[in-house]
């Protein structure tokens, strides 16, 4: 939620995608008909066999286990933010009454009348309220996709006339679950550290205020799935970003790896996590944030609420002292985090070209 475009721009007609669904019309509107290098190839995207699938994590062993757990899973968790980029995490300590709280008004947000939710609205080229995030042009495709989105922490990023009334528990709830999800971000950082062999504070000490931001998608079926994406192939501007997917929804959420795209399978009552943009550049490219998109189904709806967290916009970024060898020169340049948030939501998702903004080109070779 950093300082967004300050001149005008005319995005076009967005359609709202659960109208679309009510009318029940099979053809899809153009803007969101993907090109043919873009569209899901559905029946090829088949999950990976168990012994290949994105790792799971227990937080438990790594807050309390013994010895032996602890370092099997500080283990798991460097291969995991080194091979993946993701993983789910078990065990979390977050009470399963909250996680279907949120869940629950995120869904009666959602279904209200649409002109309830538009007195909520995201403006062209912001990143905050009800709408479309990352639309700067009338002929760009569109995301199947409804989202809600709101600044957190710190307050200052807060626009309080985009927080909801109805449902009446919203505000509440919100309160309530972004306070859990900013501890889970800070152990999971703690280890992350550790597993990278610094001192477990290290990015405590260095985000200064962190940022926090959510954003709730809704996905309804698609009568063409295999034309559209839910959401567009992208990396994350955070430095974690938790993803909660709805219960009982379809798999949507898939992971660039080897270039194939693989199919997550939701773990009962875990979240699953991602490595941003942020820990790739502290880490020198050791740990990296992964692409990722979303796809939509033909016959259910599905829910995520994704939490984001990041440094302060204050912070100078750059990868890490202990991360910089003669044999691992620096691959990125040092730069302010707000300077690089303001790149991030100021351009359309397309992959990981967010990232250019931190790279240190190569030099010409003759």
């Amino acid at each position: 939620m950093a300082p967004v475009l300050e001149f005008p721009i005319n995005v076009g007609r967005i359609d709202d995608v659960q109208e679309l669904k009510k009318a029940r019309k099979t053809e899809i509107p153009n803007r969101f008909v993907r090109d043919m290098a873009e569209r899901p190839m559905l029946a090829a995207t088949t999950p990976l066999p168990l012994s290949t699938s994105i790792p799971v994590i227990d937080l438990s062993k790594l807050m309390k286990g013994n010895k032996e757990e602890f370092h099997f899973e500080i283990l798991k968790l460097s291969a995991s933010c080194e091979e993946w980029g993701f993983f789910q995490v078990i065990n979390h300590g977050i009470d399963l009454d909250l996680l279907e709280k949120i869940e629950k008004v995120a869904m009666e947000f959602f279904m209200l009348p649409v002109e309830e939710k538009q007195k909520y609205p995201m403006a062209p080229g912001t990143v905050q309220g009800y709408g479309q995030a990352f639309v700067f042009s009338e002929d760009q495709k569109l995301d199947w996709c409804n989202m809600f989105a709101l600044g957190l922490v710190p307050h200052s990023i807060r626009n309080p006339k985009l927080w909801p009334t109805n449902p009446p528990t919203f505000s509440e709830t919100v309160e309530s679950y972004s306070k859990e999800i900013r501890k889970l971000c800070k152990d999971l950082l703690r280890f992350i550290a550790l597993s990278l062999g610094v001192g477990g504070n290290v990015f405590e000490e260095m985000f200064g205020v962190s940022v926090q931001a959510m954003r709730m998608n809704y996905y309804p079926a698609c009568p063409r799935p295999d034309l559209v994406l839910g959401l567009s192939p992208h990396s994350d501007g955070s430095a974690l970003t938790v993803l909660q997917q709805g219960k009982g929804s379809t798999v949507g959420l898939q992971i660039l790896k080897n270039n194939t795209w693989v199919p997550i399978q939701p773990v009962r009552n875990a979240l699953v996590i991602n490595i941003g943009d942020t820990i790739e550049v502290l880490t020198n490219g050791r740990y990296k944030s992964s692409e990722h998109r979303a796809v939509t189904h033909k016959e259910k709806d599905r829910l995520s609420i994704v939490t984001f967290y990041a440094p302060s916009y204050e912070i100078e970024i750059g990868p890490m002292a202990e991360m910089v060898d003669e044999n691992n020169p620096s691959k990125y340049r040092r730069y302010n985090h707000g300077e690089y948030s303001r790149h991030y939501v100021t351009n359309k998702l397309q992959g990981k070209k967010t990232l250019d903004f931190a790279k240190i080109s190569p030099k010409n070779s003759f």
